[in-house]
């Protein structure tokens, strides 16, 4: 019975050292950050840099150069690289190890995200102060490298990384959508393409390129297989849509607007698509440059960071040399509903620095996270897909001038469906968005691409689309992503909480574990009886 004592007295200690670190939200008590007066040169740091790679050597190469040349710089400072092979990664782990304080020191990722991490008190540093700092800040006069100054970031990318009114990360590279268009086909089928695509003008072309002849083969290309529209992020279509309609999709306040009437008109007339045969999505049938390139269809939607993998004389391929078709590739915008008011997405990854206890620490990651943003760094890296600088700096420096004028001279560095996506973005920065950030936010971006995907499937699968499935299809999504824990979900005031935190994970597994032992034991001394 003693021994019962002291095992439910440990529980007891368990639940509430558990309920303590959920208290704090997973930082532990964790201080504000504060810049110190200058940085201790006499100290040696080592630093974790989490970072994205699609196995692309030229960028893991341009990241460990990156490193090596800091480091030449500042030789009493460590970096240690992690790649990771996807955001969603980063996230996951941020996500695990803000409550044991082992988050990295500086991290690639995205505001939503940082949104997120935000839910522990002063995880993620906010780098206003840093970024004003005379010594250490943006053009700062004790830097060791020629960083750029405040007013050379270009003003809407630094914009998206804000939270509130503070900023918690900086641009790194930038991209939006664009639409990699066989133009050969579209020719074909009797259609010139329009200065700007339109929604209209998509789905005629691709429900003309549905016809086929008496054997099954279509028309356009003579082959078995023909998917003339495939949109690799359905979540980024279903908000441009919106955005595109001045529909609600989410306010500042963190709102949850996206179930509307506009929303479920555009789910009709995508289904109205997809059961023509006209339109696919990357989750269900893959990769839109595999299809493309194969001749298989007409318009893919991808990221302008994937213009390496578009085209015929495409650097990156995932087909078979066999498998190509020739055909001259377009590079446009994302379709509009309003040629006179065009509205894209802005993207790409940001930087973020984690807080720690020791602000020399601290501070020798901004250095490090500042030095992403020299001209060396960002230009190299811009260079291996379509991605775009993200300061004045480096947009005006004379190489990536020279860079951009030599398109077309050869398929690797210079290949041209690459440059034009730089361009596209390059020459569209004003007519960019970003959606708001709030924690909750990059769970409203899935259900917002979740809608498309289910929509595209139950049509695949001959199901009835009415109003009975619509108004189902809201509230599987909104249990799916637990959009309703703060309101009804036919409201616009939504929001929603996240991911437990892992704290909250640690507390429950504790309590299972202890119930566990307790019931082992019991289980020991009720045998231990019987066999007296």
């Amino acid at each position: 019975m003693r021994v019962m004592k002291r095992l439910a007295a440990l529980a007891l200690c368990a639940v509430m050292l558990a309920l303590s670190l959920s208290a704090c939200h997973g930082s532990r008590g964790m201080p504000a950050f504060e810049i110190p007066g200058q940085f201790d040169t006499s100290r040696d740091y080592e630093i974790t840099f989490w970072a994205k790679n699609d196995t692309n050597k030229t960028q893991t190469a341009i990241y460990q150069r990156a490193i090596a040349d800091f480091e030449t710089l500042y030789p009493n400072i460590k970096v240690n690289l992690r790649l990771y092979t996807d955001y969603g990664r980063i996230y996951n782990d941020v996500i695990t190890n803000i409550a044991t304080r082992t988050t990295p020191n500086v991290c690639i990722t995205y505001p939503d995200h940082i949104a997120t991490y935000l839910i522990g008190d002063e995880v993620v540093v906010p780098l206003d102060g840093l970024m004003r700092d005379e010594k250490y800040g943006l053009g700062g006069s004790e830097l060791r490298f020629d960083g750029p100054a405040a007013d050379e970031l270009v003003p809407q990318f630094i914009g998206e990384c804000a939270i509130g009114d503070r900023h918690y990360a900086l641009p790194y590279m930038r991209s939006t959508e664009a639409c990699y268009v066989n133009k050969t086909y579209v020719e074909k089928l009797g259609y010139t393409l329009p200065e700007t695509l339109t929604w209209d003008f998509v789905w005629e072309v691709s429900d003309a390129a549905t016809a086929r002849d008496a054997d099954g083969n279509y028309l356009v290309n003579g082959q078995k297989v023909m998917i003339p529209f495939i949109y690799k992020s359905t979540d980024n279509m279903m908000i441009q849509m919106l955005r595109q309609r001045n529909a609600g999709y989410s306010d500042e306040s963190g709102d949850v607007l996206i179930f509307n009437d506009t929303t479920r008109e555009l789910l009709f007339n995508i289904a109205d698509h997809v059961e023509k045969g006209a339109f696919s999505t990357f989750k269900i049938s893959s990769y839109p440059a595999n299809f493309l390139n194969a001749g298989q269809c007409i318009f893919a939607v991808d990221s302008t960071a994937g213009a390496t993998w578009m085209g015929t004389d495409a650097p990156l391929l995932d087909i078979s040399e066999d498998k190509l078709v020739e055909f001259e590739t377009a590079v446009m915008t994302v379709p509009q509903f309003d040629v006179n008011d065009p509205k894209m997405i802005s993207q790409g990854p940001s930087v973020c620095v984690f807080n720690k206890s020791d602000p020399q620490e601290v501070l020798a990651s901004w250095l490090f996270a500042q030095y992403l943003l020299t001209n060396d760094v960002q230009i190299a890296y811009s260079e291996t897909e379509g991605y775009l600088p993200v300061t004045s700096k480096a947009l005006n420096d004379p190489q990536y001038r020279e860079y951009l004028s030599r398109r077309g001279e050869d398929d690797q560095e210079h290949y041209y469906v690459k440059i034009d996506a730089a361009k596209l973005l390059m020459d569209n920065v004003q007519y960019t968005f970003v959606t708001p950030v709030f924690n909750g936010s990059a769970s409203l971006r899935d259900a917002a691409g979740q809608m498309i995907e289910n929509v595209v499937k139950s049509v695949r699968r001959h199901e009835t689309l009415d109003g009975e499935y619509m108004t189902k299809l809201q509230r599987d999504v909104t249990a799916l992503y637990r959009l309703d824990q703060f309101g009804d979900v036919t409201a616009s005031g939504i929001g929603e909480l996240g991911p437990m935190p892992a704290t909250s994970k640690a507390l429950l597994m504790t309590l299972a574990a202890v119930w566990a032992g307790l019931g082992v034991l019991a289980l020991c001394r009720f045998v231990r009886r019987r066999r007296r």
